[in-house]
């Protein structure tokens, strides 16, 4: 009987020593359960389906992978209602940070406010929302829309010597892009009072619609000196239109976002200039921030700037290798 109740007294106590130890870890793991203390990150992306995106969230992968982070990234297929319920899953999960690039920039205070109601800090990158939505959050991770549509102009205006009829092609509607590079564009145009703005349409960040877009401009018959487009992948649709119609060669093309298809067009000279856009930074610079949120680190400024930086046909090779570079 005494060996007994001494075997019995000894289970007892390896059972509450056992739930003690169980209890003293998960005092040190993270917000998802994570037993290795690791800080996890729910990254909650616009589209998977976007090449420029692409190269971002290898840079947000890459950075995470670096500094032993766990993220976890979903696709809301440019559905704002789905990326908030996916928000709503991290704040659940537990996790430590949410890092948001927004479908719809218009639409992001719901999802702002589930994490806040579960003290989680939220990054934003990318897309950039209103002053009043960065208040609310740690981070707002970027580039700076309105110093990209002045520095295009800029070279733009320097290039025809501070005269010429210019049309500007929009983005979408609305996206905070558009607004702030056709800003830019049109400041630069205001100091050059022998430059004026011809036509201006929207070709909603596409091609095919940039293509249509010129082709319309071109039937019109106005005197067009140079195309200056929100993106590149409008302005490549541009010079395809103006090439069909023999018109390239008189028409000078400038654009947004330095991506790798737009570098070709440079290098051939049909496209005169872009504002590279560095998705690499972007990313890694997101992830940082996400860290120090987890960490309760202060930041000096809400907003991390990335600059944009002008390409022309003397310093396009300069990007082609930083494209090259991105995945490595």
């Amino acid at each position: 009987m005494v060996i007994r109740k001494k075997l019995m007294l000894l289970v007892s106590l390896v059972v509450i020593l056992a739930s003690f130890m169980a209890a003293c870890s998960s005092t040190f793991t993270s917000g998802s359960g994570d037993k290795k203390g690791k800080i996890v990150i729910g990254a909650a992306m616009p589209t998977f389906d976007d090449k420029w995106m692409s190269y971002l969230y290898d840079a947000m992968k890459a950075t995470a992978k670096e500094n032993d982070v766990e993220l976890k990234m979903v696709d809301a297929k440019n559905d704002s209602s789905k990326q908030l319920s996916q928000v709503e899953t991290f704040v659940t999960e537990g996790v430590d940070v949410i890092l948001i690039a927004t479908t719809d920039p218009n639409a992001i205070q719901p999802a702002i406010d589930a994490a806040k109601d579960a003290n989680i800090p939220v990054v934003l990158v990318n897309r950039k929302p209103s002053e009043k939505v960065i208040k609310q959050v740690y981070a707002y991770v970027g580039s700076e829309s309105i110093q990209s549509g002045t520095m295009q102009m800029e070279e733009v205006a320097k290039m025809l010597g501070g005269k010429g009829n210019v049309a500007i092609i929009h983005g979408l509607s609305g996206d905070e892009a558009e607004i702030k590079r056709t800003e830019g564009n049109k400041n630069v145009i205001k100091k050059n009072p022998g430059m004026k703005v011809v036509r201006e349409g929207t070709a909603s960040w596409q091609r095919a619609e940039g293509m249509k877009l010129m082709e319309n401009w071109i039937q019109s018959g106005d005197k067009i000196d140079a195309v200056v487009s929100n993106s590149d992948e409008m302005a490549i649709g541009a010079i395809q239109a103006l090439e069909a119609a023999g018109k390239l060669n008189s028409t000078l093309v400038a654009s947004i976002d330095g991506t790798p298809d737009a570098l070709e067009y440079i290098k051939s000279g049909t496209l005169k200039v872009s504002a590279f856009q560095d998705p690499m930074a972007q990313g890694r610079k997101a992830i940082e921030a996400s860290i120090q949120a987890a960490k309760g680190e202060k930041l000096a400024d809400k907003h991390v700037w990335i600059p944009f930086e002008l390409i022309t046909k003397d310093n396009v090779e300069t990007y082609v290798e930083k494209w090259k570079n991105a995945g490595k």
